[in-house]
């Protein structure tokens, strides 16, 4: 009897973990085959105008900029301006102490009149010369002189003749020296080459500047034409190879916030410069004439949206609806062709998931240009067919070919009618 129990409850815990062991795999089954359903919001794929914007970040210069450093050194013993003051052309900027100047001048023109003088006594000399062996010639003639007198007489007359050729020549590099130092005193007065405004004043009344002459010079001053504003901004080497001149560029200057002003490039860098930074980043130079009249002052902010390229009627999806995946194919190939991961690996397709009914369905596409909000799609999609828009985790991360999502709602904005 005690044996038949014993069997018989083996038997109730051999079911017992039977009917366990089966419920446990339906369990397992009906989590296994549960689908995640991703939410999205989706948009139609329209028509629409885009228009391909640089924006880069500068200051605002006057077109036309002269540095004013003088030509020769001394101390500045009058200075009749001020920072912002406006000037005309021949208007006096500053006068340098002339006496050093002034006395180099009087010694130049004292030797150019020493050096006229010997020029008139060497050409006394060779009146008295010709003269001479004229007269030795006739009496060489007559044979009344040596043929050592005659040769006597002919040599004078060639050291004569040289003798007034030096003088010329010494006459020659005393006006020479003369007009210089009367250049350099000229030069202890400073007028004003162009109509303008003294943007800046660096130097004051009775400093000592060095001139330009053998070195760099001291900047004293600058003028700036505040009629003809630019913006100067950087572009990195990515951005300036699709910069023009004549391209239109909307600005933004921090000091009017509340206005918006227009311009036009004029001019771009050919060579590059470093940027200071860690990194050294390569910066291109490109000025935007403003086309506005405004208060503006050298060196104030701006922000310059440059328009590139622009596509009208062209087929557009949100900028954001374009992500990146590793096509199926790469996946696939790698365990059959030894190559295929080395050369299929890390080379991401551009894709975007199309709403399908209840599922999306990854395509391939080929953009193009883009704004700030819709991107160019050159092949790979269809008018009228819904993207997915939203949200950025779905689009990057979550979704893939296939999967069931659940639309929240399209977010179309107005397309070109």
């Amino acid at each position: 009897m005690a044996a038949k129990t014993k069997s018989r409850r083996k038997l109730w815990l051999v079911l017992i973990l039977l009917l366990l062991a089966g419920g446990g795999g339906v369990w397992f089954q009906f989590f296994r085959k549960k689908e995640v359903i991703v939410a999205v919001q989706t948009e139609k794929v329209l028509r629409r105008d885009i228009m391909e914007k640089v924006v880069a970040t500068g200051k605002i210069q006057p077109v036309v900029q002269v540095a004013i450093s003088p030509e020769v050194s001394g101390e500045i013993i009058e200075l009749p301006v001020k920072e912002g003051q406006s000037v005309k052309k021949g208007d006096l900027l500053l006068k340098i102490k002339p006496d050093f100047y002034v006395a180099n001048q009087r010694s130049a023109e004292a030797n150019l009149k020493s050096s006229q003088a010997s020029g008139a006594l060497a050409a006394a000399n060779l009146e008295k010369a010709t003269a001479e062996f004229k007269r030795a010639q006739e009496l060489m003639g007559n044979k009344l002189i040596s043929e050592s007198q005659f040769q006597d007489a002919k040599t004078g007359l060639e050291v004569v003749q040289a003798q007034v050729q030096q003088a010329r020549h010494q006459a020659d590099v005393a006006k020479a020296s003369l007009d210089r130092a009367n250049e350099e005193l000229s030069k202890t007065t400073i007028y004003a080459p162009v109509s303008a405004t003294i943007s800046k004043l660096k130097s004051q009344l009775g400093e000592r500047v060095v001139g330009t002459a053998t070195m760099a010079g001291t900047e004293v001053m600058t003028l700036s034409d505040l009629n003809e504003m630019e913006a100067r901004v950087d572009l990195s080497e990515t951005d300036v190879v699709l910069i023009a001149a004549g391209q239109r560029a909307q600005l933004e200057v921090d000091a009017f916030r509340d206005k918006k002003f227009t311009g036009t490039v004029s001019e771009i860098a050919n060579s590059a410069r470093l940027a200071g930074g860690a990194q050294d980043a390569t910066k291109f130079e490109v000025r935007i004439r403003i086309h506005e009249k405004e208060a503006f002052r050298p060196g104030m902010s701006v922000t310059a949206e440059i328009e590139t390229r622009q596509r009208t009627n062209v087929l557009a999806v949100p900028l954001q609806s374009v992500t990146t995946r590793m096509p199926k194919t790469a996946e696939g190939n790698s365990a059959d062709n030894p190559n295929a991961k080395k050369n299929e690996a890390n080379k991401p397709v551009e894709v975007v998931f199309l709403a399908v009914g209840e599922q999306a369905k990854m395509a391939a596409v080929k953009r193009g240009i883009n704004d700030d909000n819709y991107v160019e799609i050159l092949d790979g999609l269809k008018e009228g067919q819904s993207v997915v828009s939203g949200n950025y985790r779905a689009i990057n991360r979550d979704l893939e070919d296939g999967i069931k999502i659940k639309s929240g709602g399209a977010t179309n904005s107005p397309a070109k009618p």
